[in-house]
């Protein structure tokens, strides 16, 4: 991790790959490039330099991350390292964790069938026909 004294910023995308928020930096870059980065709620290019104590909000599939930048990096390092360089907010973390909550929730709705429909189920199901076309 390179010493927060001796780098007063560093771009965005690469800050976004160092902190591990994306895999790559080239995603890093598409996504900040497709408006699902903003820097204190402005849309930013990829090459805009990034300095401690700035907000980002980062949506990242169905999450949507909001910290405050903590320190500065250009290289990947382990996950506890990268957690360092961010902080996320409290309103974000538990708004995420209701999101999650209300996937979980979505999910136990759907009990899949325990083995094939036999010989007769198979039939009712023929006689039954296309019930979502009526």
């Amino acid at each position: 991790m390179t010493d927060a004294t001796l780098v007063a910023a560093v771009r965005l995308d690469v800050w976004l790959w160092a902190a591990r928020f994306y895999r790559t930096r080239s995603l890093a870059k598409q996504a900040v490039e497709t408006g699902k980065v903003d820097v204190a709620g402005q849309r930013p290019k990829s090459s805009r330099a990034v300095r401690v104590g700035e907000q980002l909000q980062i949506s990242r599939g169905d999450e949507t991350y909001e910290v405050q930048v903590r320190g500065l990096s250009d290289l990947r390092g382990p996950a506890p390292v990268a957690q360092q360089l961010y902080e996320e907010s409290d309103a974000s973390r538990a708004r995420r964790a209701e999101l999650r909550a209300q996937r979980a929730a979505a999910k136990n709705g759907y009990q899949p069938p325990e083995h094939k429909p036999d010989k007769r189920a198979r039939r009712l199901i023929r006689a039954l026909g296309d019930i979502d076309a009526i």
